[in-house]
């Protein structure tokens, strides 16, 4: 026997030891796996970025620093769209819209593209973070592992977000705040048969992490001390967290939108928007790469700076980033947000010690943690994973009620002014952004084709009606579609519109069926969708309708067959 052949049978025996598992289980050991893998791809990505950086750091003492970001972003560009035949950006929406309509299906070049990408301008200057490029590949991994075990939509949704989990937990080293981004952002399902999954890819993709990289927290600190006072300000610093998450969105999008409209050419769009990174940078540097240094000398008290100088650096990572991720450049916005908001809390005690020299404010540092924690919830609009990731990478467990506080504040806020989050910004824009065991998350999981009700007996507008009385005594429906000669659909008859001659034989040979048929009944489409569809029954006052594509009838669909699919397939998803 061949090395091949011994491969396939293996794999044949494998997988039939595999379908006779308990599914649940199956569930959590592939799971695991891909959180294993999640934490190699962010391990991977955190080593081409060192070893590209400090490559490329002697050029940016010098004319680099201008050339290098439009270079980085460019090339980043150029790759994914020319080689890897993928869009420009960070790519979470892309992971979301896979979850919410296409069963968790992700392309698995996607497991590798961004990682490249991302290190091309990330590693040249580009005011971006690592982490969405690894969230793409994590899930990526996870989908395509999916596939080949041949698992359900629902299990491989639940196997894509066990890949984000896992590379979020990797690249910060926090297994509770990957899980929760995981839950509370990709897949917005808290249900037991994700959360286990989940919960168990986010530990291995940590401990693949720490095994390789060392189990240490991304920022250090000595510990803080709130007082009353200090506490009673972070009403005020959730707030001014919140506008600046405010800000970052729309200028994001804005500044997205505005540049593929003045410049038609990806690359060129990147490359000029890398170009005014640079311009940024050289008067102020801190607003270059992913700026975790950045975050360390603030949070540590060692980054000296005034108000002025803060809120400026604040407002420059802001725009810095816009125009990094806005014009095509790859990498996410966890990095950025962490930047802003600690700058932003920075600049937030300086205004404070301004405003009221003679009271003992806490240390700049930790109202730069706290504004980290609000600028991620208002930005994500998601508080707990604000709150975790910041208690994990910087161990500030101490300071737990402020920064409950000052991301509660954030998040609603930002929610008043920005309903959704960056993140499904776009896909709401689109319509497409459907939550599971929503209304409209249900709906969208059913199709008018899957509600196709097909024993309406089908007549001819020129039949007479004594062969429409024969009909109507072999079926019980009361609507009979009419066709014409050619076999396009003209309308309907009711049982009601017949019932005046049905009962008098001089009609019988005097009537025709085209005498009687409404031919302005409202119809729709196959692929339309089921919410529209309902709104017109409700505006018709319409129990069913026909349903009609290029002027031939299909079917009937009616309000009884979709509340019946509609109940089954919330029992679906309950499970």
């Amino acid at each position: 026997m061949s090395v091949k052949q011994k491969v396939l049978q293996f794999g044949r025996v494998f997988r039939q030891l595999t379908w006779r598992m308990d599914q649940r289980l199956l569930l959590i050991i592939i799971a695991g796996v891909v959180g294993g893998l999640s934490g190699l791809s962010a391990v991977i990505l955190n080593e081409m970025l060192s070893r590209v950086y400090h490559a490329l750091k002697p050029l940016h003492a010098h004319w680099g620093s201008l050339v290098l970001p439009a270079l980085g972003a460019g090339l980043s560009c150029l790759f994914l769209g020319y080689i890897m035949r993928e869009g420009a950006g960070h790519g979470v929406p892309e992971v979301i819209y896979s979850v919410l309509k296409r069963g968790g299906l992700l392309r698995l070049r996607s497991s590798f593209s961004r990682l490249i990408s991302s290190t091309l301008t990330i590693a040249s200057g580009g005011s971006a973070g690592p982490e969405a490029p690894v969230v793409i590949s994590g899930a990526s991994i996870g989908s395509n592992i999916a596939k080949k075990f041949g698992l359900n939509d629902r299990q491989r949704i639940v196997i894509v977000g066990s890949g984000a989990a896992g590379a979020i937990s990797s690249i910060f080293n926090a297994p509770v705040a990957g899980m929760i981004f995981a839950v509370e952002v990709i897949l917005g399902d808290w249900t037991p048969i994700s959360l286990i999954p989940i919960a168990i890819a986010s530990v291995m993709g940590a401990e693949v992490s720490r095994l390789l990289e060392g189990n240490q927290i991304p920022f250090t600190h000595h510990a803080f001390h709130a007082g009353l006072l200090d506490i009673t300000a972070c009403v005020g610093l959730g707030l001014v967290a919140g506008l600046a998450s405010v800000l970052f969105t729309r200028l994001l999008h804005g500044i997205g939108a505005k540049s593929r409209k003045m410049v038609r050419f990806d690359t060129l769009r990147a490359a000029l928007g890398g170009t005014c990174v640079g311009l940024l940078g050289l008067f102020l540097p801190v607003v270059l790469g992913e700026g975790y240094e950045v975050v360390r000398s603030v949070i540590e008290n060692r980054f000296e700076a005034g108000l002025l100088l803060a809120t400026g650096a604040t407002l420059a990572k802001i725009l810095a980033t816009s125009l990094t991720i806005g014009s095509g450049g790859s990498g996410g916005i966890f990095a950025p947000c962490l930047v802003i908001g600690s700058l932003g809390g920075l600049a937030y005690e300086r205004a404070l010690i301004f405003l009221w020299p003679g009271v003992a404010w806490a240390e700049g540092g930790l109202f730069a943690l706290l504004g980290m924690a609000g600028v991620m919830s208002g930005t994500l609009q998601a508080p707990l994973t604000g709150i975790f990731l910041i208690v994990e990478v910087t161990g500030s467990y101490e300071v737990m009620l402020p920064l409950i506080l000052v991301s509660a504040v954030s998040a609603t806020l930002c929610h008043y002014m920005e309903p959704v989050s960056f993140y499904h910004k776009e896909l709401a824009s689109q319509g497409q952004l459907l939550r599971p065991r929503t209304d409209a998350g249900l709906l969208a999981d059913l199709s008018v084709l899957e509600l196709l009700e097909k024993d309406c007996v089908v007549v001819s507008e020129d039949m007479r009606l004594r062969d429409m009385i024969s009909i109507i005594q072999q079926t019980s429906r009361n609507y009979f579609p009419v066709e014409n000669a050619r076999g396009d659909f003209v309308g309907l008859v009711h049982l009601d519109d017949l019932r005046p001659y049905i009962f008098n034989p001089v009609f019988y040979d005097a009537v025709v069926v085209g005498e009687l048929v409404q031919s302005d009944i409202p119809h729709v489409s196959p692929f339309d969708d089921l919410r529209e569809v309902l709104d017109l029954m409700d505006q018709t006052r319409s129990w069913s309708l026909p349903v009609v594509h290029r002027n031939k009838y299909l079917g009937m669909v009616s309000k009884g067959s979709i509340l019946d699919q509609y109940r089954k397939e919330l029992v679906v998803q309950s499970y």
